[in-house]
C-alpha cells in the first residue's frame, strides 16, 4: 500500500468522494451531514490523501488545520473492495503521524451517531480517541459523535 497526497483531480478519488457524501446523507440529516465535498477538500488549510495498491484506490482521508496546535480528521473512506482489510487504520495512523509532525498536539474528529457509523466510532476508540463535546465550529447535535485524542 502506498499512501500519497492527492490533489483531487483523478475520476476514482473524485468518485469515492461523491459516494462519500450522498452515502453521509443517506444516513444523517442534511443539517447534522459534515462531510466535505471535493473543492472544500481542495482549499489550502486541507492536506488530502488516497490510498493505493497498486493501481487501485483503496481509501482516502484528510487533516484540516484549525489552528497551529490543533487538527482535525475529514472524509476518512474505505472503497467497498478494500473495507475490513486493515486500510483505515493505516491512513489514521499515517495521519496521526503526519500530525505530530507537523506539531498538532490535539486531533478530533466529528462522525454520526447512527449504527451506520459505529464501525467508524470503534476504528477511532481502538486509536486513543476520546469522545468529547463540540469543538471548532460545531454545535451538540444528537446524530453527532465527536472525538478526540492528544499527540
Amino acid at each position: 500500500m502506498r499512501i500519497v497526497v492527492d490533489d483531487l483531480s483523478g475520476s476514482e478519488v473524485i468518485g469515492l468522494l461523491e459516494d462519500h457524501v450522498a452515502e453521509m446523507l443517506e444516513n444523517s440529516p442534511e443539517d447534522s451531514m459534515h462531510a466535505l465535498d471535493v473543492a472544500a477538500l481542495r482549499k489550502p488549510d486541507i492536506t488530502f490523501w488516497s490510498v493505493w495498491e497498486g493501481d487501485e484506490l483503496a481509501g482516502c482521508g484528510a487533516l484540516k488545520e484549525h489552528d497551529p496546535g490543533f487538527a482535525e480528521i475529514k472524509s476518512m473512506r474505505m472503497t467497498t473492495a478494500f473495507r475490513g482489510r486493515g486500510v483505515a487504520s493505516l491512513l489514521l495512523r499515517h495521519i496521526m503521524d503526519q500530525a505530530r509532525a507537523r506539531g498538532y498536539t490535539r486531533l478530533s474528529l466529528e462522525t454520526g451517531s447512527g449504527d451506520f457509523y459505529a464501525p467508524a466510532v470503534r476504528l477511532y476508540e481502538r486509536h486513543g480517541f476520546e469522545h468529547c463535546g463540540p469543538f471548532a465550529d460545531y454545535t451538540d447535535d444528537p446524530h453527532s459523535v465527536f472525538m478526540t485524542r492528544e499527540l
